[in-house]
């Protein structure tokens, strides 16, 4: 076993020192004339060289030792000798034992530091002073246990420490508690809401708040979602690009954009990515997505708005019709779906221990919806909605509802949306005046997609913009795009945060962006 992390001057040190506590302790006995060797024995620290506070890793040497992952040590590991690595999650003290509990992202394991031939009194109360959350070193042979232990995921089995070492000290002083911040959140339960740790200090301590089993758990499948999202395109002949952040013109048309200082003049942070897409369209690339940064400079301080927020845009060249790519979209959702269904079940089982939530439901094909039939179906229940008015959220929720009792579907496709809610670049729908080649999918009753068929043709393109009140100068360079031909095309943009917040039935999209970003927080 290499050891070079611990043969410093520290640990010669301290070798030195407890010979000297032998050597007095053996003149104490002498004076007494008591029995030297049995005095000696009860003084000396059996343990000198094997616990302790490492010296701040500098790189200056390598060490050749193996470790291994918490979520890796069962019963098939049992009596073997690992190293260990991880965050001190819990310590208890206990007579001449120290019970602790290490984290690895969203797995634990118990260590038992038990006085012993090896362990003297010593390292046990060294380990019991351990301040929560420090990150050590552990050396310890795995043992199976006569029972399962409760609170951790690795019950089967636990750890005999014979080394421990502080890798990171943590700050004693916390300013939340790990398994405060992991309780079950039950609405029924009232004692259990006056621990509840409050969202505003989760998000002040965000570093600590993300330590959770659940958070843990919720950034891994939002991951998942990327690469998902990725795999799929890219298997149906998509191309990744990036496009700027930093525009000229609001690209929605409206007036929720942010306008930053940009040399002598101002320039806008893309509000989407959409402009970009359909100039790459124009540019022969057919079938495109994106994954960035979108910014939305809206006053809202709800459950599902940001002000920053990840945008997995696709844009699509298509034939005859804009449902070819609807129906890409929609296979690109139930395959999402899928992978998170069958990919992380360990991770869904883990976010449901703390936020327990109804099982996602779709149909494979998704059910596609026309926006008379939901308005319809809102009239039959009282809720009446224009022929040119937008869903407002009530309706879209309450629409969600019966859908769900309708069709037993989580998602579904919103198709043929008013004209006169749409953006300047969305194709009419030649069949009906107050109709639009446009889209939105919702999940759980919120949208989650909004898309269409986009105007590809220059004059057309200018006669919309116009309408809309747009500054024709400022969007020429993306209505040149369009001169030279350009095929027709359709596409969409999803929001990242939306989605997982929406799969795992979670209550706020804070929850599902890792450092949050609304009109009332910029930091952490």
């Amino acid at each position: 076993m290499a050891g070079s992390e611990t043969d410093k001057p520290e640990s010669k040190k301290a070798a030195k020192k407890e010979q000297k506590k032998a050597e007095k302790a053996s003149k104490k006995a002498e004076h007494r004339g008591g029995d030297k060797q049995t005095v000696v024995q009860e003084e000396v620290d059996i343990s000198v060289g094997k616990y302790g506070v490492l010296p701040l890793i500098r790189s200056e040497s390598k060490v050749e030792r193996k470790y291994h992952k918490v979520c890796e040590l069962t019963k098939d590991n049992a009596e073997n000798e690992v190293w260990v690595r991880a965050r001190l999650q819990t310590v208890r003290a206990r007579g001449k034992q120290c019970f602790i509990v290490l984290r690895q992202r969203e797995f634990t394991i118990q260590v038992l530091v038990n006085v012993s031939d090896k362990v003297s009194k010593a390292m046990v109360k060294f380990a019991s002073n351990i301040s929560k959350e420090s990150i050590v070193d552990v050396n310890a042979k795995v043992a199976k246990v006569a029972s399962e232990i409760a609170g951790c995921t690795q019950n089967d089995v636990e750890l005999i420490a014979t080394e421990l070492w502080v890798v990171s000290s943590s700050d004693p002083q916390l300013p939340l508690q790990i398994e405060d911040a992991s309780r079950p959140e039950k609405p029924e339960d009232a004692e259990g809401l006056n621990i509840k740790v409050k969202q505003d200090t989760r998000l002040d301590n965000r570093v600590l708040d993300l330590r959770t089993s659940a958070n843990q758990a919720i950034f891994k499948l939002e991951g998942g979602v990327c690469r998902l999202f990725r795999e799929y395109l890219t298997g149906k002949g998509f191309t990744e690009i990036h496009t700027p952040k930093i525009i000229p013109a609001a690209s929605e048309g409206g007036a929720n954009v942010f306008t930053v200082s940009y040399f002598k003049g101002s320039a806008y942070l893309a509000q989407s990515p959409q402009l970009y897409k359909q100039m790459a369209i124009a540019a022969d690339f057919d079938r495109v997505f994106t994954v960035g940064a979108v910014f939305r400079a809206e006053d809202s301080n709800t459950h599902r708005h940001l002000t920053e927020f990840v945008g997995l845009d696709l844009e699509m060249a298509f034939l005859h019709h804009y449902h070819e790519v609807v129906t890409v979209i929609g296979d690109l959702f139930i395959s999402i779906f899928k992978g998170l269904r069958d990919q992380f079940k360990t991770e869904i089982n883990t976010i449901c221990q703390q936020f327990p939530v109804e099982p996602f439901t779709f149909l494979d094909p998704p059910l596609i919806l026309q926006f008379d039939e939901g308005r319809k179906m809102l009239a039959e229940v009282g809720v009446e909605v224009g022929p040119e008015e937008d869903l407002s959220t009530p309706a879209e929720k309450l629409l969600g509802r019966l859908v769900k009792a309708k069709y037993d579907t989580d998602f579904y496709i919103l198709d043929k949306y008013p004209l006169a809610v749409r953006p300047f670049y969305t194709m009419p729908d030649p069949n009906s005046p107050i109709s639009s080649n446009s889209y939105d999918m919702f999940m759980r009753g919120e949208e989650i997609l909004s898309g269409a068929q986009r105007i590809h043709d220059p004059k057309f393109l200018t006669e919309r913009a116009k309408h809309h009140g747009i500054d024709i100068s400022k969007i020429q360079s993306y209505i040149d795009a369009f001169k030279y031909g350009c095929p027709p095309h359709a596409g969409g943009g999803i929001g990242l945060e939306r989605v997982v917040m929406l799969y795992l039935g979670l209550d706020n999209i804070r929850k599902t962006s890792m450092f949050p970003r609304d009109p009332k927080r910029v930091t952490p």
